[in-house]
């Protein structure tokens, strides 16, 4: 769905709200609470504004879904003023972020390379207009992809074909299709039945849902080293109610927002995605598998043209150069 054609007037009603002196602002969390997003986001920026606002405005976090079910519906659940800030996965929405999930394409960005900079290198010239209605808080990336496996091992592209792979979105979806499998996306609070089930065979995404999802319990194989891109995410808040905050309020958000907490979070991401390969590679059910450079090699050459023919189809050069620093 495309959020510029969204009604004004749905605005409007949150403006008015907002000024009529709401103190408590809510932010839509799908996830669990205990994910890392709580304690790596939600927390500071909940910190920040009550200490920068003297209490008089504090922000709620709601989890699991409370404030409306469905990961892919977290922008629309902001830009209509169901929650006053969310946060969701690019990839779950792609027609309405074409240039942000460039970073998430394979090889766009160097495995060591943090992925909340490139997109904030980007952002004013080529991403802004990708967030209508809101003003953006957050942007940051996963730890790099790897692949986890039910009960396969994966060495070899070949190793894929014919396996069904759940996929966070279109980019994903491309590159599994790519190497052979067939990509099947489903939220990722649905990931953990599918494996268990059989539904799917594996999952490609960072290591930190092993721990934020409880993944390692169904998760037999796991393979590291090529790079196959990393998930992106965003944090917005609904426009009219940033409007409608006191000056106090504001100036509490503008100083944690943009690269510092994107940092934060991500940084946060990345730590979790470590403890839970260290605990993968340290338990007795789960098969962890680094390949080498040649193994690595084959993985990135069947997905070169995944990468390029993206950039090509939503003209974004430029905005690749960006996120590279070019």
């Amino acid at each position: 769905m495309n959020i510029t054609s969204i009604a004004f007037g749905a605005a409007v009603a949150v403006s008015l709200a907002t000024t009529a002196g709401a103190q408590e602002l809510k932010y839509a969390n799908w996830a669990p609470p205990m994910h890392t997003i709580n304690e790596a986001q939600i927390q500071p920026l909940a910190d920040a504004i009550q200490e920068g606002t003297d209490g008089a405005v504090t922000l709620r976090s709601f989890h699991g879904g409370e404030l409306g079910a469905g990961p892919a519906d977290q922008f629309v659940r902001v830009v209509q003023g169901t929650a006053d800030m969310g946060w969701g996965v690019h990839g779950y929405t792609s027609s309405q972020f074409p240039k942000s999930l460039i970073l998430e394409l394979p090889g766009a960005l160097p495995l060591d390379q943090p992925g909340y900079a490139a997109l904030w290198r980007a952002f004013d010239e080529e991403l802004n207009g990708e967030y209508p209605l809101t003003e953006v808080i957050a942007l940051w990336a996963s730890e790099p992809n790897i692949l986890m496996m039910r009960d396969k091992e994966v060495r070899t592209p070949e190793d894929l074909k014919g396996l069904k792979m759940r996929v966070a979105g279109s980019i994903s979806a491309e590159a599994m299709e790519a190497l052979g499998a067939t990509p099947v996306q489903i939220p990722m609070t649905q990931v953990y039945n599918g494996l268990q089930t059989g539904l799917i065979d594996g999952v490609i995404s960072g290591a930190s849902v092993m721990s934020d999802f409880k993944l390692n319990e169904v998760v037999g194989s796991v393979t590291t080293g090529p790079n196959l891109g990393r998930l992106t995410f965003y944090t917005v808040m609904n426009k009219s109610a940033y409007d409608g905050l006191s000056e106090d309020a504001k100036a509490a958000i503008d100083e944690i927002k943009g690269e510092k907490i994107s940092q934060m979070t991500e940084e946060a991401w990345v730590a979790t995605a470590d403890a839970a390969l260290n605990a993968a590679r340290e338990s007795d059910s789960t098969n962890v598998i680094d390949l080498n450079e040649e193994e690595r090699k084959a993985f990135d050459d069947a997905l070169s043209e995944v990468t390029s023919e993206y950039v090509a189809e939503v003209n974004g050069d430029a905005a690749l150069a960006a996120m590279r620093g070019e």
